[in-house]
């Protein structure tokens, strides 16, 4: 559906994105996640044609946007992180205005005007200014104007940026409520986003990708152990003395009476974890493996790329 094909950008000496390339499926949801600077929103203006790349391309619907940009951004909503829009307009007016600019045909641009107001929930402001409205109503019509034309692809700039956990939400169900529908592509330094909303995620950092892959198996691609938790009665000492017992067990750590112990990625060692803590004598009350949190995995990352870059 859309693919970004080695994209580099400088802006005179400086580097801002280098190669970077993914595909989006589809009806996938995928989080375009790094820290800020991390080359994100150039990113996202060079998919959506508002800056050319120095070198690559990106193809929408194999739809070149350097050599046929008319087409390529016809299918293309985006939502800035600061969307500008008129001030002045009335909500109504507006979308109807975007929407006639996008080409709609005056045969259906009323109910397609109609069918945004009411999908994006703008019914009790249709009729104000849009200078008027609250931070949360203003990402709604910036929304509306971006799907008013229906388009394949939806670009999404920190979608929930200074919203309230409220609108933070109504706004993820309404990203979410689209999977399948369209091919979306979020970008944002937020990590709860990614994890609560999209199926897929690319990892950046100083201009490059560092990692990517389905969101729930990202974290056991990529690092090299694995986790097991384990809630054991008894002195911690021993505890972790009958832990260490265990061949492919790589670290310890202990919260509460509750054991995380890091394993190698590979090797199977909750049978004799098992019995190395009911022969010390101790009661095993629960384990369970644990899955990487996206979060764990991101920092690792970036912390990796600034310990090299420094190094």
């Amino acid at each position: 559906m859309i693919s970004i094909q080695n994209v580099t950008k400088y802006y005179g000496p400086v580097l801002a994105v280098k190669n970077v390339s993914f595909d989006v499926q589809k009806g996938e949801i995928l989080g375009f996640l790094g820290p800020n600077g991390a080359g994100k929103t150039t990113t996202m203006r060079i998919i959506t044609g508002y800056f050319p790349p120095t070198d690559g391309d990106v193809l929408v619907e194999n739809y070149s946007i350097l050599d046929n940009p008319i087409e390529a951004k016809r299918r293309i909503g985006y939502v800035p992180e600061n969307p500008s829009m008129y001030n002045d307009m009335v909500v109504r007016e507006y979308i109807r205005f975007i929407g006639a600019i996008k080409g709609v045909p005056k045969s259906r641009l009323s109910s397609q005007v109609d069918y945004m107001i009411e999908r994006c929930a703008l019914e009790d402001v249709v009729k104000k200014r849009i200078g008027e409205l609250s931070k949360g109503y203003r990402q709604r019509v910036a929304l509306a104007q971006a799907l008013v034309n229906d388009p394949p692809v939806l670009v999404l700039d920190e979608p929930t940026s200074g919203l309230d956990p409220k609108q933070i939400y109504e706004i993820r169900q309404f990203i979410k409520s689209m999977a399948g529908e369209r091919t979306i592509i979020l970008s944002t330094h937020i990590l709860p986003e990614v994890s609560m909303t999209c199926s897929k995620v690319v990892i950046i950092n100083d201009g490059r990708i560092v990692a990517s892959g389905p969101t729930e198996e990202i974290g056991e691609n990529l690092m090299k152990s694995r986790q097991v938790e384990i809630r054991v009665s008894g002195d911690p000492e021993r505890v972790k003395e009958a832990i260490g017992k265990v061949n492919g067990v790589r670290g310890i750590y202990e919260t509460d009476g509750v054991y995380t112990i890091d394993i190698e990625k590979d090797v199977e060692v909750r049978p004799e974890l098992a019995r190395s803590i009911v022969n010390s004598g101790l009661d095993l009350l629960e384990m369970k493996s644990k899955s990487y949190s996206l979060e764990e995995v991101f920092l690792k990352l970036v912390t990796e790329e600034e310990g090299g870059a420094k190094a």
